[in-house]
């Protein structure tokens, strides 16, 4: 009889490409999944619903999976610091095996299941797999973290990368009796999502499940790649790659992705294609730099990295933010973004960094409160990424520049200049002239007309006071 070894799934929803799962197989047959329904999670109040969706849908299709490998994922839904080792004690399991997270909820979580299990004589190991270099292979000449993005790229980029790992095959089931075992002990049914007290109604940008996220990648690999370097910045156009939620909850894996780039290089007939190629790893790079600076500064979590940022005087005006969440600032680009994030729970990167700076620069709104909103309803939504955007966009995070401001009209010109995404997303504005679309330049008697409102503030005024803010922070210090 095979010894038993459970892997407790999080962010690497697959069988494909898992280097913690890979391990537990090579030691057994009998590898069993689990995923925990963790209320300390479900129950925030940053919760987007189509992320839970998406999240269920991968679950749907990793149980399928499994059933294809002879074994089986069991669904738990408590607190994991109970729920892991009860049912880990009550089967019997010679092991339980995971893949670590970055951020500090999970790490205080893993490390207290982890002496829970030890203290009960079952064996715990624990594998990096949603990085492709784990925060301590990445350090500078003196052995510090990095806090600035280019250097740790030159060094990220400068070492060898890991292969995927073998697909999970040939495995063993519980007993009828370990079936009964694990029942008792807690194992359940995949709920619906509005069992856990979520609606999304609307379809997802990106199908869940590891077939999607591969067909998705295989896709961008044919050809939109290619042209990333131009095309990633314009909103209108299909130039992304859209993964970024399969990233998230690992779907798919990070090596069969820098792989699949690899793999491209050798093709390219252009200097223009082998940069779509380059700007698209630095991306990845970009995710793994934001996962490192959480791992290694977790207080980012909780508020600001740079000095003058941590007492700014930031405004409260309630009316003024409820206008962002709704999309009517009165700023075409900005409002397009808002409404595109509302409507399909995602937003084109470029547009995530336009209304960023809008909420903190204009408005002169906390970026916590959009960091927060964006969470409530993005459904790629990810703390590393979320928060390294918004502090970068704040200029309260690690940033050698720390006054980037954005000038909506600018941007709108630069980067949809046909004014077709406004359009698509603002459709009052659909007969007014495409120039004062986009310089914002729409007569009051055009926005009564249309029921489009003026603009919330001025966008060089409040640029000003804004400047004006941060070198008295800055004087104080």
């Amino acid at each position: 009889m095979s010894n038993l070894i459970l892997f407790w799934h999080r962010r690497d929803l697959r069988i494909t490409d898992n280097i913690g799962l890979s391990e537990a197989r090579k030691r057994t047959p009998k590898v069993i999944g689990i995923f925990c329904l963790d209320p300390n999670i479900l129950q925030r109040d940053d919760i987007a619903p189509a992320r839970v969706k998406y999240m269920l849908g991968c679950l749907e299709n990793l149980q399928q999976n499994y059933q294809k490998t002879g074994s089986q994922l069991l669904i738990l839904k408590n607190d994991p610091k109970q729920a892991i080792p009860n049912l880990a004690k009550a089967l019997k399991a010679k092991a339980v095996f995971w893949n670590w997270d970055i951020e500090p909820y999970a790490q205080q979580r893993d490390q207290t299941i982890k002496q829970i299990l030890q203290q009960t004589g079952i064996e715990v190991q624990n594998f990096w797999d949603q990085l492709l270099h784990f925060p301590d292979e990445i350090r500078t000449g003196t052995g510090q973290k990095y806090t600035v993005y280019t250097p740790f790229w030159r060094n990220w980029n400068s070492k060898p990368k890991s292969h995927p790992t073998p697909t999970l095959e040939n495995t063993e089931n519980l007993t009828e009796t370990e079936q009964e075992t694990a029942k008792n002990a807690g194992a359940t049914t995949l709920p619906t999502l509005k069992e856990l007290g979520f609606v999304w109604d609307n379809p997802l940008i990106l199908q869940p499940g590891e077939i999607a996220a591969k067909q998705k990648l295989d896709e961008f690999c044919s050809q939109a790649i290619f042209d990333y370097d131009t095309n990633r910045n314009y909103p209108a156009i299909e130039g992304t790659s859209t993964l970024s939620a399969a990233l998230k909850f690992g779907a798919i894996g990070i090596r069969t992705v820098w792989q699949a780039t690899e793999t491209l290089k050798p093709k390219c007939q252009t200097e223009e294609q082998q940069a779509g190629i380059q700007t698209w790893q630095q991306e990845i790079a970009w995710r793994e730099f934001y996962q490192h600076a959480l791992y290694n500064f977790p207080e980012l979590a909780e508020g600001p990295y740079r000095n003058p940022f941590k007492n700014f005087p930031w405004e409260g005006n309630e009316t003024h933010f409820q206008a962002w969440c709704e999309g009517k600032t009165g700023y075409p680009i900005i409002d397009a973004a808002i409404r595109q994030m509302n409507q399909t729970a995602w937003m084109h990167n470029r547009c995530r960094m336009i209304v960023a700076s809008f909420l903190t620069k204009d408005l002169i709104l906390n970026w916590q409160l959009g960091e927060k909103y964006f969470m409530q309803k993005l459904y790629d939504g990810d703390l590393s990424a979320n928060n390294g955007g918004w502090q970068w966009s704040a200029s309260s995070g690690m940033d050698p520049k720390p006054l980037r401001i954005f000038n909506p009209a600018t941007q709108a010109q630069k980067f949809d200049p046909k004014a077709e995404y406004i359009r698509q997303w603002v459709p009052e504005l659909a007969g007014i002239n495409t120039k004062d679309i986009l310089t914002g330049n729409i007569t009051p008697l055009e926005r009564k007309a249309c029921g489009y409102p003026a603009p919330i503030v001025d966008h060089n005024r409040q640029q000003r006071r804004f400047k004006q803010l941060y070198q008295q922070q800055k004087a104080d210090i």
